[in-house]
């Protein structure tokens, strides 16, 4: 996963996920403008596997990580020109450890099949990034809210689903074909809080929340009172 090289850069001119906007606009008297992307809405299942007492996770690497890491450390990568003039970032020695763009994240995905609910494409996004074979009655929502509010106001749906070893039917890790490199990581329940705020591991805010949300809403059971010691008579 962390094998990444034949850095070239240029301007983006087409997509089928991002386009660019400026809206012009008054508020309170006062002309502005915003630059946004228009993009898909998307959904992200918390998964905890009871059997393991864990919960599932997905790690990849972000060319957005990568390049915003890259931006901040050596602000001269980025080119002030047009798309006519990609650039080698290695080629001028630009360099950064893959690793810098390396995530753990919720399972997720975009909403880009308009025939699909959001349970259909949480369900099928499980099987595909993580193997396992969850019913839409299985999903439990959690809440919806806007991400990106700044750059793309998308509205993210986060569900939670229990999983057994049981329902284990693939190995996931996305589809190769779409160009989908994921590895399938566990986190366990008691070390999932420290996980969360360590900073040493790059992460979404989905985790965050998730794992939050997980041990507010199922906390631990309270220990068994000790048994009381024999009178002496």
């Amino acid at each position: 996963m962390e094998q990444v090289d034949g850095l070239t850069l240029a301007r983006c001119v087409a997509s089928p996920f991002l386009r660019p906007y400026t809206l012009h606009y008054r508020q309170n008297g006062t002309q502005k403008a915003w630059d946004f992307m228009r993009t898909h809405d998307s959904v992200a299942i918390l998964i905890f596997n009871s059997t393991q007492q864990s919960f599932v996770l997905v790690k990849q690497f972000r060319p957005a990580v990568y390049m915003a890491e890259l931006g901040r450390r050596c602000p001269e990568a980025f080119p002030d020109g047009g798309p006519d003039d990609p650039r080698d970032l290695r080629a001028e020695g630009v360099t950064l450890p893959s690793t810098a763009g390396v995530t753990y994240e919720l399972c997720a995905g975009i909403l880009d099949k308009p025939d699909l609910s959001l349970e259909e494409v949480a369900c099928a996004e499980i099987l595909e990034e993580c193997g396992y074979q969850v019913p839409a009655s299985g999903l439990r929502r959690i809440t919806s809210y806007k991400s990106g509010v700044g750059v793309t106001g998308s509205t993210q749906t986060m569900f939670y689903a229990e999983v057994t070893d049981s329902m284990k039917v693939g190995e996931g890790g996305g589809r190769p074909e779409e160009g989908e490199l994921i590895e399938v990581v566990n986190i366990p329940l008691r070390e999932s809080l420290a996980f969360a705020y360590d900073e040493k591991f790059s992460k979404t805010m989905g985790v965050i929340f998730g794992f939050t949300w997980f041990h507010s809403t199922f906390p631990p059971p309270a220990p068994s009172p000790s048994p009381l010691a024999p009178t002496q008579i």
